[in-house]
């Protein structure tokens, strides 16, 4: 991946805070053009509220976040920084895609309108140039065929496709990925973690991965990001951050997580075996 100086993305000592309860502890982070991060951690820790930030669906409570060099939260104005209005909010967050957990399609629109109907409307494509580019990009997913079905006809993991579709038919700068398998049966998830993968290796998007899919956060990114309690713990290249974690939380949460895992293998065996 080439790195670049200037990061794309740049959050300076953000935090978040629901009441009392402080999500998130001055995060310092920076990630660069082209590059894959994937962000792990225990439940609660803060990775879907930093997901949220970025997609101005959370507020953060003090600090701030830059987009492709803009404010995203803020403005500058006689050289000092305001609260941002919706004109700036929209501008920036023009920038960046989302899929998330539940898919969101609309239920009434075959899948070929689903994916078209933000590029007709938001970014003033025709409707010829949208279809062409959907009809792209959903045969880049495997949908090719299922143009004009409706999303009660698909599979989980094909509606998820079309989300990932959706979003990347916008050709964002930045592409957020929030848990896109945990509402998946099982047996769905290889093949939307395969799209993402394909995407990733293309190298035209950068990627924020909140992901409790280890293995696949090890093969496609760049970087891991380890977040407990609202902060920061460790970060590095894959191979370090799993053959050698630094910190004692880390290696708590990741043998956990193997635990766990092997637990979850041996029932499907013995469920397997039973049937």
């Amino acid at each position: 991946m080439p790195y670049i100086d200037q990061p794309i993305i740049e959050f300076k000592k953000v935090s978040k805070s629901f009441g009392d309860l402080e999500v998130l502890k001055e995060i310092d982070l920076k990630i660069y053009p082209g590059e894959i991060v994937a962000v792990i951690g225990p439940s609660g820790s803060g990775k879907t509220t930093m997901a949220r930030m970025l997609m101005t669906l959370e507020k953060p409570t003090s600090g701030t976040i830059m987009v492709d060099n803009d404010y995203l939260w803020h403005r500058e104005v006689n050289g000092k920084l305001v609260p941002a209005d919706e004109k700036h909010l929209r501008k920036v967050r023009s920038k960046i895609g989302m899929v998330f957990q539940q898919f969101n399609l609309f239920p009434h629109m075959n899948i070929l309108r689903n994916v078209t109907e933000a590029p007709i409307h938001v970014l003033g494509w025709s409707k010829e140039e949208a279809r062409q580019r959907a009809i792209e990009i959903l045969n880049k997913v495997g949908l090719g065929d299922k143009l004009y079905e409706y999303p009660i006809k698909l599979s989980g993991g094909q509606q998820q496709r079309v989300a990932i579709a959706r979003a990347v038919v916008m050709r964002p700068k930045v592409m957020l990925f929030d848990e896109v398998t945990s509402a998946l049966d099982p047996e769905l998830v290889d093949e939307v973690l395969e799209v993402i993968k394909e995407l990733a290796s293309e190298g035209e998007m950068t990627m924020l991965l909140v992901t409790h899919e280890m293995d696949f956060a090890q093969d496609v990114a760049d970087r891991i990001i380890f977040i407990s309690d609202g902060r920061i713990v460790e970060q590095g290249p894959p191979q370090r951050i799993f053959e050698n974690p630094q910190t004692a939380r880390l290696q708590s949460f990741l043998a956990r997580f193997r635990n766990n895992f092997r637990n979850y293998r041996g029932s499907q065996v013995t469920q397997s075996l039973a049937n």
